[in-house]
């Protein structure tokens, strides 16, 4: 299961909310309810708008799906930041996994990945032209390739810690020998410092991802806080969840008040899953790398360590990009704004490409291409500010 239909329940992938208790964080008297004690909230601002940023593309879903935006008063601005790890995927880490592809590897990586561009070709185009890329679903997925292959299996890894933490756990299990690991895994707390300093996106709170914080607990923020003085909720998925993480936000930047508060409580600790985290870090170190579109971030990327250099895709082959990398070739349109759209300081309509040059279908920037991206959630629901 890839964070492009993720799991945003409990760490083993479970849907928390779902099922008999699910209309329970949709009901609309309460939403409505919730929605009338953020007005007010809202009203007593001093210096509106609130700006929040959310940093996942599980929210921006059902932010959109459910019509939330259209809830909020004036006084509260809601935008997305860098929360879709296939977006965030630079064209050089496309390019790897493409040409390892070419080598007649068999590449296995989520779904979304397929259409994301990379410098000349995506590994879409790789497939087409006889290329083995295959879809798989989750990490132990590319395990039960890889044993049912006579050759090189690489797993190209995306996601956020969410998925990190299973990665590390197949690496290390008892993995077939033929099956390497090419890590593109993103680490996101620290890209949220790098947007809160960038000065055009006064940011006066964050709506942290409850998926990711299962795994690292509501904790791993309190740093980000005494850094910059930002309120900090994390919020669950549902249509309640959010409503109730927001006003939180906006109680706490009315009051002047900068702290970590876990409005997700049902599946977030503060501690969070240590076990997870002893395998993240066992197997991943976080290293300083480019996010698309946005800036090289410190300690943002997940490199697998040098214990686990054997099953290192980019230990294990010679990896050449550089009949990808001809930049005068590139299918990428200069007025392509994906990073602007990331770093929250402009929406998907802003874009002249959007929904002309640019759909989902013949996606032009890899927000158009994830069900996380921010471009082809409003392009599903209508691509206004309002949805």
């Amino acid at each position: 299961m890839s964070e492009a239909d993720p799991p945003i329940g409990g760490p083993t992938g479970e849907y928390v909310g779902s099922g008999e208790n699910e209309l329970e964080f949709r009901d609309p008297q309460k939403a409505r309810a919730i929605a009338d004690s953020l007005t007010q909230i809202a009203s007593e601002l001093d210096d509106p708008p609130a700006t929040i940023m959310h940093v996942c593309g599980s929210h921006e879903q059902a932010i959109a799906k459910f019509g939330l935006r259209s809830m909020l008063p004036d006084t509260v601005r809601l935008i997305m930041g860098p929360g879709c790890p296939v977006c965030i995927t630079d064209m050089p880490e496309v390019d790897e996994a493409v040409a390892l592809a070419e080598q007649g590897v068999t590449v296995v990586t989520y779904g979304d990945m397929l259409k994301v561009p990379g410098t000349t070709k995506s590994l879409d185009d790789a497939r087409a032209e006889g290329a083995d890329v295959r879809v798989i679903y989750s990490a132990a997925d590319a395990a039960d390739i890889a044993a049912e292959e006579d050759g090189e299996v690489v797993f190209f890894a995306t996601g956020f810690e969410t998925t990190a933490a299973p990665t590390a756990a197949v690496i290390q299990s008892d993995l077939p020998e033929n099956l390497s690991v090419l890590s593109a895994h993103k680490y996101v707390p620290p890209a949220m410092d790098i947007v809160a300093e960038m000065p055009d996106t006064d940011i006066q709170g964050y709506l942290a991802a409850g998926n990711a914080a299962i795994i690292t607990g509501s904790g791993v923020f309190e740093g980000l806080v005494d850094r910059h003085g930002l309120p900090v909720v994390v919020g669950g998925f549902e249509p309640l969840d959010i409503l109730a993480g927001i006003t939180k936000l906006v109680e706490m930047i009315r009051d002047d008040e900068a702290a970590v508060e876990n409005a997700y409580p049902r599946c977030v600790t503060h501690e969070g899953n240590e076990l997870a985290q002893e395998r993240l870090w066992e197997v991943f170190e976080a290293v300083g790398g480019q996010w698309r579109g946005i800036a090289h971030i410190p300690n943002a990327n997940l490199r697998i360590r040098d214990d686990y250099a054997a099953v290192n895709a980019r230990e294990r082959f010679e990896i050449d990009t550089s009949h990808l990398r001809d930049t005068s070739a590139s299918r990428l349109a200069d007025d392509c704004i994906c990073g602007d759209i990331m770093a929250g300081v402009a929406d998907p309509v802003d874009c002249a490409m959007f929904g002309e040059e640019c759909t989902p279908e013949s996606p032009v920037g890899a927000c158009m291409v994830s069900s996380e991206g921010t471009c082809k959630i409003w392009h599903e629901y209508g691509g206004r500010p309002d949805i």
